[in-house]
């Protein structure tokens, strides 16, 4: 990669703000698999991490919540270099039924001008489609889950640099956007998508934005975690495919997918580093 000299002359260096929206019931488990990644880099990150202020999570300590979390209120007249927004265990509500719509949709159209770039996983990228482009989601007849071979749809990505022309992605969720929805002439463009499971990561020029659906973040364990779970709970429930080794839920899962997990969050954070502006008010002012 060969930055213009006007870009290198201008660039000071300053720790990066990234803003996590952490939607999962587990924010422990979640936040920690994001730090991992981000703080892989040898860039400076300031990680804040971010709730719902009017959803109470029955899964996390409130004494964590109070330590080390803000709510959207309290952060919204910052601005950020990258923000991103998790999952969500509800995918298979509409959207105008999810408890935390509303503040959610004025958090995504705030991105818009307080965040350089932003990144949407399972999800929220589902939520952040429909809300900005009005892509619909499909419930499934069966859970797409497991790990699944995937291809690069276009290796000159500053997203998809050093990725493999296959590889392999950890997928859980009972919904999926169809790639006939997301239509190239709104500047969507499909980046990884699956034989079998489709479209996995969208990006968008407009306000630097990434929708992934599936989880390359995931630990080595979370699936087996998902399936132990509801088999626990007699949760109807299919072996997660290609993940155990010889199919043997007894056999401990081998991770395939941690180093493109790792390359893609180093590109993204990559990417917006050379690109935000270095005052912080500046960023998104253009997009008004």
């Amino acid at each position: 990669m060969i930055m213009a000299e006007a870009d290198a002359v201008r660039q000071d260096i300053r720790p990066l703000q990234i803003g996590l929206l952490n939607l999962m019931p587990n924010k422990i488990r979640t936040e920690t698999q994001i730090a991992r990644l981000i703080g892989a880099t040898p860039l400076q990150i300031e990680l804040t991490l971010v709730r719902i202020g009017g959803h109470q999570p029955k899964n996390t300590p409130e004494n964590h919540l109070i330590d080390f979390y803000h709510t959207w209120d309290e952060v919204r007249d910052r601005r950020f270099d990258g923000f991103i927004i998790t999952g969500a265990p509800i995918e298979k509500l509409p959207f105008e039924e999810v408890t935390y719509w509303g503040e959610l949709a004025q958090i995504l159209d705030w991105t818009t001008t307080h965040a350089h770039g932003s990144f949407f996983i399972c999800w929220g990228a589902m939520a952040a489609l429909n809300h900005f482009h009005h892509v619909p989601k499909y419930t499934l007849d069966r859970k797409a889950f497991g790990v699944y071979r995937h291809h690069n749809l276009n290796p000159a990505s500053p997203y998809l640099m050093g990725f493999s022309d296959d590889f392999q992605i950890p997928v859980s969720r009972w919904t999926e956007v169809r790639t006939a929805d997301i239509d190239p002439s709104t500047g969507l463009e499909v980046l990884m998508e699956s034989d079998e499971t489709g479209a996995c990561l969208v990006h968008e020029k407009f306000a630097n934005r990434l929708y992934i659906f599936n989880h390359i973040e995931y630990d080595s364990t979370s699936l087996k975690e998902e399936y132990d779970r509801d088999i626990a709970a007699k949760v109807p429930i299919d072996l997660p495919h290609n993940y155990y080794p010889g199919n043997d839920p007894g056999r401990v899962p081998q991770n395939r997918w941690r180093s493109h997990a790792h390359l893609l969050f180093c590109n993204w954070i990559n990417t917006i580093y050379q690109t935000t502006p270095y005052q912080m008010d500046d960023i998104g002012r253009d997009r008004k």
